[in-house]
């Protein structure tokens, strides 16, 4: 994994940038003792970088900020003196903090956390990959459940459901299937007119909605969907559109 360090303490940076450099499967590429240098390095596509270490307080730019200030920013790990930072942290999407003065055991656990999440960046594009290539024949296709390769006919999806790194599809007259799939797979494998992304976790058969509830779609009597409000616009410009009243 590519990294990079931010921290304005000489010390505390050089420290991690030599855990960074003794761990194997990291590589760093780059180090600041600015946010603001980091912010531009990191703005730049030429940069490519797998995870930052990134001291909380910073004098031009704290690091949280720095992170909000990322269209997409790379797997961030904060380093702190102060454990009060930690939930606001990772209300930004940290993966871990680290405690200053810093362990390598402590360094190693917030390692660990960032290898899976990045092993699931990797499938996940590995498998967007593949699904893009799909020729789509607008009836069905076939995936693998367990050991078994199970063939999935668009009609009789009722909604998916995404699962950690599986999805799980519900059907009218049949039991669920799962499935080692990412959600945004599954989306480039089914009809787009037929099918609707309405939550991280959900995407619905627009064909076997019956009942709509406080923006909740409603299966089965005791199944409800939420539309998250993400994805609220585009499921009401669905409503609208086949509106009656």
């Amino acid at each position: 994994m590519r990294c990079i360090a931010i921290d304005d303490e000489p010390l505390a940076l050089r420290q991690v940038c030599s855990y960074i450099s003794k761990t194997e499967g990291l590589e760093l590429i780059a180090s600041f003792e600015s946010s603001v240098q980091a912010q531009k390095f990191l703005a730049s596509e030429e940069n490519p970088t797998d995870v930052m270490f990134v001291d909380v307080n910073m004098p031009d730019l704290k690091g949280i900020d720095l992170v909000k200030s990322l269209i997409n920013p790379p797997i961030v790990i904060f380093t702190t003196a102060y454990s009060e930072y930690a939930v606001e942290g990772f209300k930004v999407g940290a993966v871990d903090y680290i405690l200053k003065p810093i362990s390598y055991e402590d360094f190693m656990r917030a390692v660990r956390k960032a290898q899976e999440v990045f092993n699931h960046k990797e499938d996940d594009r590995l498998q967007i990959s593949r699904s893009s290539k799909f020729v789509p024949n607008g009836k069905f296709f076939f995936l693998k459940s367990e050991y078994k390769i199970v063939r999935i006919n668009f009609d009789e999806i009722k909604y998916i459901e995404s699962v950690r790194e599986y999805v799980r599809f519900h059907f009218d007259n049949r039991r669920p299937v799962m499935s080692l799939l990412t959600i945004k797979a599954v989306e480039n494998y089914l009809p787009r007119e037929k099918f609707m992304r309405v939550h991280r976790s959900y995407i619905v058969n627009l064909d076997k909605i019956a009942e709509i509830e406080r923006f909740r779609i409603v299966f089965d009597g005791d199944t409800f969907i939420p539309v998250s409000e993400q994805y609220k616009d585009r499921f009401q410009d669905f409503l609208d559109k086949n509106f009656a009243v």
